[in-house]
C-alpha cells in the first residue's frame, strides 16, 4: 500500500493565484506520481465537487476533494501559499491547501487515515507546525502522522517561548512579594475564641447534576473531509462547554450507528450535514438543530447553545411514526430472525410505491375501458385522442410497466438491506430472472436473499489493495450477478416457479370452506402487527397475484384490503360509542382513525395498540379474521391494490364487501369495549383517573 502523501506531493511555495490553478498544480504532482490517470477528467470531478459547496474553512485552510474514477489510490497533495488563495471561506483566503483524491471505491483503511487528517486540521498546533515546516519531507511526515503531535507543537511554539521568557520571569518576580504579603498577613484577628459548639452531623453531599448530552450526525457529499472535521469541532466545543457530545460520522467509510440507548438518553440532537441523514427517525421527538456541515465546523459553540436553548424551551421535533409492538426495541444486536425480517421489510417498503402507482392505473383502466382493455394494441402504434378506450389502454400499459418492476425492486432492495449498495445489481438481476422463468413473487424474494448473501460472502474475502478501488463498481457486480443468475436459472429457479404455479392454481380453484379459511388467516395476519412484517407479507402475497390476475387472486386482494381496514375503523367506533374507556389523546386519535381506516391505512390503530396491546390487538385480529372470511364467502373481488372505500366501484360485489367490513368492525369494537370495560370495572376507567392522560399518552399516526 503506497503512502498517502510523499515529499513529491508537497509544494511549500505554491504560486497559484486561484483555486482552479492551485488544484491543477497539485493534481499535476499526483499525475506525475502515477496516482491520477486522466488529469483533465480528475480536475473536472474536483470542479464539480467545488460547485456543490465551497471547500474553504476558517483558519486559512482550503480542502478541495472529490471521488473520481481517474484516481488509482487514495492520495493527498499539500500546497502552502504565501499570498493566500480564495476557497470561499468566511474569514478570507487559505494559505494551507490540501487536495484529497479518493478512488470511486476507496478502501476503508485509507479513508480512515483521511478522516484522521480532517480531525487534525481542527488542531492549531498541527496547522502551526505545517506553516513553519521548511522541508517537503517534514510536511509530508506531519500529515501522515509519523511525527508525534507533541513534537510538532513544540516545534511551532519554540520561538514564541524564547521571545516571552523575559516577560515571564518578570511576572514571576512580581508575584513573589504579593505571595509573601499574603502569607505574612496575620489572622483576622483578634476575635476572642468562642467555645466549641457541639458537632453536627454533616449534610449529605448533593449529587452532581448529569451533564447535558448531545448526539450529532455529520456528513458531506463526498464523505471524506468535512464530515470528520465537523465531528472534531463539535466534540471540542462540547468539552469546552461542559457538554457531552457523541458524534456519528456518516462518511465514505460507512458509519457505525450510535448506541440506541445513547440516542434515547440524549437531551438534544445536532445534524450538521449536506446529504440526507440516514436512519433519521431514530432522533424524532427530541430538540434538533439542523444545519449544513460547514456550520458544524465554523460555529459549533453556537449550535450547542442553540440546542440547549431549544431543550430549555421544550421545543422538540415531530414524534417518530409509531411502530407495532413487536417492532419496538430493535437494535444493533438483533437476532438473525429479526435481521431477516428487516431485510424482507426493506424490499417490501420499496416495492409498495410501484404497487400503488401500477395497480391503481390498471384498476382505472379497467374502470374506463372494461376488462378486455388488456387485449388493446400498444398505444405507441395506435392511439386516438378522442376515444376513451385509447386512454384506458394508455393507463393500462403504463400501469403494466410499473407493475413489471415489482419483483426486481423487491429482490433488489432485499439485497440492498443485506449488503447495502453492492447488493442492488445482483438483486435486480435475480428479480428480473425470477420474472423470466415465471417464479413470481416467491422467486423475487428468494433471489433477493441469495444476492445479498453472495455479496456479503464476497465482501469477506481478503482482496489485494490494488483491486480494492474497483471492487464495488466492477468485481462485486460481475461475480455476484453470475452466481445469482446461475442459481436462479439452473438450480433454485425452476422449483420455485413450479411452487408459484401450484400456488396460483390452488388460489384459482379455491371455493367453499377452503376460501373462507384462507380469508380468515389473511385477516389475522393483516391485523396481528398493524402494518408490521406479517401485515406486509400478507399484503405482498395479495399484490403478487395481481401481476397475473385470476378469480382466486382477485378474491385474495379483496380479503386482504377489507381486513386491513377493520382495526382503525373499530378503534374509531369504540372511541365514539364508549369514549370514557379511552384517554383524551386516544379519543382525538379516534377522529383521525375514521379517515385512516377508510383509506386502508392499518397503521391508524397503532396508537391504541401501543397503549394497550393485550386488549386492542386480539380484538383487531378477531374482527379482521371475520371480515376476511366473509369477503371470501361473498366472492368479493378487487383489482386495485390500495384505495379503501375510494375504489369501491372497482370491487366485485361491492355492497357485500362493505357489509363484511362493517361486521368485522362491529366485532372488533364490541371486543375491545368488553375487554376495556372489564379492566375499568376492576381499576377504574381511564377517563375517571386524574393521571390517565399523562400515563396513557399516545402518538398520532
Amino acid at each position: 500500500m503506497s503512502e498517502l502523501i510523499t515529499a513529491e506531493l508537497v509544494d511549500l511555495d505554491l504560486s497559484a493565484e486561484t483555486k482552479d490553478a492551485a488544484a491543477r498544480s497539485l493534481a499535476e504532482r499526483m499525475a506525475a506520481s502515477g496516482r491520477v490517470t486522466d488529469l483533465e477528467g480528475f480536475l473536472a470531478d474536483v470542479a464539480a465537487r467545488e460547485a456543490q459547496m465551497p471547500t474553504g474553512l476558517d483558519g486559512g485552510i482550503g480542502i478541495p476533494h472529490c471521488r473520481s474514477t481517474h484516481v488509482t489510490e487514495p492520495t493527498l497533495a499539500f500546497g502552502r501559499s504565501a499570498s493566500g488563495i480564495d476557497f470561499g471561506a468566511p474569514d478570507g483566503p487559505a494559505d494551507l491547501i490540501f487536495l484529497i483524491a479518493a478512488p470511486a471505491g476507496g478502501d476503508a483503511d485509507h479513508l480512515s487515515i483521511l478522516s484522521t487528517l480532517a480531525r487534525h486540521l481542527m488542531d492549531g498546533e498541527f496547522t502551526g507546525a505545517l506553516r513553519s515546516a521548511t522541508e517537503p519531507g517534514r510536511a509530508a511526515s506531519l500529515i501522515r502522522g509519523d511525527a508525534p503531535e507533541a513534537e510538532a507543537g513544540a516545534a511551532a511554539a519554540t520561538g514564541a517561548e524564547e521571545a516571552g521568557a523575559g516577560e515571564a520571569g518578570a511576572g514571576e518576580a512580581a508575584e513573589e512579594p504579593a505571595t509573601a504579603a499574603v502569607a505574612a498577613t496575620p489572622p483576622a484577628a483578634a476575635e476572642p475564641p468562642t467555645p466549641a459548639a457541639a458537632p453536627t452531623p454533616p449534610e449529605p453531599a448533593a449529587q452532581p447534576a448529569a451533564p447535558f448530552r448531545i448526539v450529532a450526525i455529520t456528513s458531506c457529499p463526498t464523505g471524506i473531509a468535512h464530515t470528520y472535521m465537523a465531528a472534531e469541532s463539535l466534540e471540542k466545543a462540547g468539552t469546552a462547554a461542559g457538554v457531552e457530545v457523541f458524534v456519528e460520522t456518516q462518511g465514505s467509510a460507512g458509519f457505525k450507528r450510535l448506541d440506541p440507548q445513547l440516542v434515547a438518553d440524549a437531551d438534544g440532537v445536532i445534524f450538521a450535514h449536506d446529504v440526507e441523514v440516514r436512519d433519521k427517525e431514530r432522533f424524532a421527538g427530541k430538540p434538533i438543530v439542523d444545519v449544513g456541515v460547514k456550520a458544524g465546523i465554523n460555529r459549533p459553540a453556537e449550535l450547542i447553545a442553540e440546542v440547549r436553548q431549544k431543550a430549555a424551551r421544550g421545543e422538540v421535533s415531530a414524534p417518530a411514526r409509531p411502530t407495532a409492538p413487536m417492532d419496538k426495541g430493535a437494535g444493533a444486536t438483533d437476532s438473525y430472525a429479526t435481521r431477516l425480517r428487516k431485510w424482507l421489510m426493506t424490499g417490501v417498503s420499496y416495492m409498495v410505491p410501484f404497487v400503488a402507482a401500477g395497480g391503481l392505473l390498471i384498476a382505472l383502466a379497467f374502470a374506463i375501458g372494461g376488462y378486455t382493455i388488456n387485449k388493446a394494441p400498444s398505444v405507441a402504434d395506435h392511439f386516438v385522442w378522442t376515444e376513451a378506450t385509447s386512454w384506458a389502454a394508455l393507463l393500462f400499459q403504463i400501469g403494466g410497466v410499473a407493475f413489471g418492476f415489482l419483483v426486481p425492486v423487491l429482490a433488489g432492495f432485499i439485497a440492498y438491506g443485506m449488503a447495502d449498495r453492492p447488493g442492488l445489481v445482483p438483486g435486480f438481476v435475480g428479480g428480473a430472472i425470477a420474472l423470466t422463468i415465471n417464479a413470481g413473487f416467491l422467486g423475487g424474494l428468494i433471489a433477493g436473499l441469495i444476492a445479498g448473501a453472495v455479496v456479503m460472502a464476497i465482501q469477506r474475502v481478503a482482496i489485494p489493495p490494488v483491486l480494492r478501488g474497483i471492487m464495488p463498481v466492477v468485481v462485486i457486480p460481475l461475480i455476484s450477478s453470475v452466481i445469482v443468475g446461475f442459481l436462479m436459472f439452473l438450480v433454485v429457479g425452476k422449483p420455485i416457479a413450479a411452487l408459484q404455479k401450484g400456488l396460483t392454481d390452488w388460489l384459482s380453484g379455491l371455493s367453499g370452506a377452503n376460501a373462507i379459511i384462507l380469508g380468515a388467516i389473511l385477516g389475522l395476519m393483516m391485523c396481528f402487527d398493524l402494518g408490521g412484517p406479517l401485515n406486509k407479507v400478507a399484503y405482498a402475497f395479495a399484490v403478487g397475484g395481481l401481476a397475473n390476475p385470476n378469480e382466486g387472486s382477485l378474491k385474495v386482494m379483496a380479503a386482504v384490503m377489507a381486513a386491513g381496514m377493520v382495526p382503525p375503523l373499530a378503534m374509531a367506533l369504540a372511541t365514539t360509542v364508549r369514549g370514557r374507556l379511552f384517554t383524551k389523546a386516544e379519543r382525538e386519535n379516534g377522529k383521525a382513525a375514521w379517515v385512516l381506516g377508510a383509506s386502508f391505512i392499518t397503521e391508524g390503530a397503532i396508537p391504541f395498540a401501543a397503549a394497550d396491546p393485550l386488549r386492542v390487538i386480539p380484538s383487531a385480529m378477531a374482527g379482521g379474521a371475520v371480515t376476511g372470511a366473509l369477503s371470501m364467502a361473498f366472492g368479493c373481488t378487487l383489482r386495485a391494490p390500495h384505495g379503501g372505500i375510494f375504489v369501491v366501484p372497482l370491487i366485485g360485489q361491492p355492497l357485500l364487501y362493505l357489509l363484511a367490513i362493517a361486521i368485522g368492525t362491529c366485532v372488533s369494537t364490541a371486543l375491545v369495549i368488553l375487554l376495556k370495560g372489564l379492566r375499568g370495572a376492576s381499576a377504574g376507567s381511564p377517563a375517571d383517573t386524574p393521571a390517565s392522560d399523562a400515563s396513557g399518552v399516545t402518538v398520532a399516526a
